[in-house]
This record gives structure tokens, sequence and C-alpha cells, in this order.
């Protein structure tokens, strides 16, 4: 990826985009408003409270993870969604900056840039790399490799027909389409480990159906960084993994 001596294009910011948010730097921002973040915490804290007063006793269990570690992965997904790992950049073209795009009533924080060279590609901590490893440990852990093929590539063709190019953002999908989709999937295909199932489906599904499969659609949208789960994407990534939980 070529970037220009000096650091990253347009440099550090604190100022506020559409008055919404602080970004460090172009590539690390918070994807939504704040208030879609509390909404977030506040759902986490109530499925955390439920599982500590026992209502819910052996959901993580179910998934091959002590209770807090599945709730701490969850929390770091949360705050890794502020975080973009550059890989690639997109041939030159005019970007979108400063601005909150609504999609399904959810605020998409479009970030600061000065003097961008392109659409730049990026994999999101939250949404991706932390997801993605977890996948792959539940489904090596519980050997559900046709079932997870199978559901990944149900989700993925799901989540593909509904998502969507915007502008200035780059892929999104309907929030609650990828976790309800796991979960059907993951009820048709396992009785035995819906749980573990739905993340993997729900999580590799909503990756490859809405980025992966439409990095071609990028190119012309003005998106400063089109984050590979992020913005768009991370959301039902998120709710996947609450669901899983709920499901185990």
């Amino acid at each position: 990826m070529r970037l220009p001596l000096g650091g990253w294009p347009g440099g550090p910011t604190n100022r506020r985009p559409g008055g919404n948010t602080v970004q460090t730097s172009p590539y690390h921002f918070l994807p939504y408003s704040p208030w879609v973040y509390l909404g977030f915490l506040v759902l986490l804290a109530a499925v955390i409270a439920l599982v500590e007063i026992g209502v819910l006793h052996y959901a993580a269990d179910r998934l091959g993870l002590p209770r807090r570690l599945a709730f701490l992965l969850l929390l770091l997904c949360l705050i890794g969604s502020y975080v973009n790992i550059p890989v690639a950049e997109l041939p030159p073209e005019p970007v979108e900056s400063d601005r909150v795009v609504f999609f399904f009533g959810v605020p998409y924080i479009v970030p600061i840039v000065e003097e961008w060279p392109g659409t730049v590609v990026a994999i999101n901590v939250g949404g991706a790399v932390i997801p993605v490893v977890l996948a792959i440990y539940l489904l090596v852990r519980n050997r559900l490799y046709v079932e997870g093929l199978v559901g990944v590539a149900a989700v993925s063709l799901v989540v593909y027909a509904v998502a969507q190019p915007i502008q200035g953002i780059g892929i999104s999908v309907p929030t609650l389409t990828p976790p309800l989709a796991a979960a059907l999937v993951a009820m048709v295909l396992s009785r035995r480990q819906p749980g573990p199932l739905a993340y993997i489906s729900g999580t590799l599904g909503t990756l490859i159906g809405a980025d992966l499969l439409n990095l071609g659609a990028i190119q012309g949208l003005g998106a400063p960084v089109a984050s590979i789960g992020g913005a768009g994407t991370f959301d039902g990534v998120f709710l996947t993994g609450i669901l899983a939980v709920l499901l185990a």
C-alpha cells in the first residue's frame, strides 16, 4: 500500500465529524454515532447480567469458552471496531468526508480526511480479526466442518442478496439480517450445537456476503476507508455474537 512521507494522509485530527464522534487518524474512528455504541453496551451488559445471575448459566460453557472470557471477547470486538488495519489502496477518486449517513435508521460516520488519495481497503479488528479467529476456534473445537460450510454458504447468500452500496461508507446490510439468518440456519442444521454454529455462520457469512463478495463494488462509492468488518457490517457481526450466546 502506498502512503506519502510523514505518516497518514490527512494527518491526525481531534475534530468531530458530523458533530458526533472523535477520530485520532483517518484510519481509526468510531463508525457509528455514540448513541449506537451506548445501545450495544447496554445490550451486552444485559446479557452479562443474565448469565451472571444464572438465567443462562450454561450458555458460554456450551460455546466452549469460560463465561467471562466470552463476554470479554465481545467487549473487545466493540472496542476493536475503532481500529482499522489498511491492506490495499484503490485508484485515486474523489472521496466523501465529515458526513453522517443513515441506513435503515442507523447513523454511520464518514471520517474526516484531507488530501486523501482514494479509497483505502482495511480490515477492522473488532468486526473481522477477532470474530474470525473465534469462529475458526469454535469450528475446529466443535468439529462443525460440514455444518459450518453449509451454514456459512447459506448466510453469505442471504447477506449478499440484501447488501447495498452506500455512498461514502461502502457496503452495508440491514442490522438484523445476519443474526436472524444465522439463528435460522443454526437451528435447522444443528439442534445439538446451535450457538457455536450460529456464531460461525453469522460471522463468516456476513464478512463474505457483505464485504468480500462486494469488493468490486467499492470503487466509485467515494468511501475514504472501506473497512472489512467495519461500518456497515460490524453491527450484524456483533449482534450475531450476542445471539450465539443466547442460543448456546
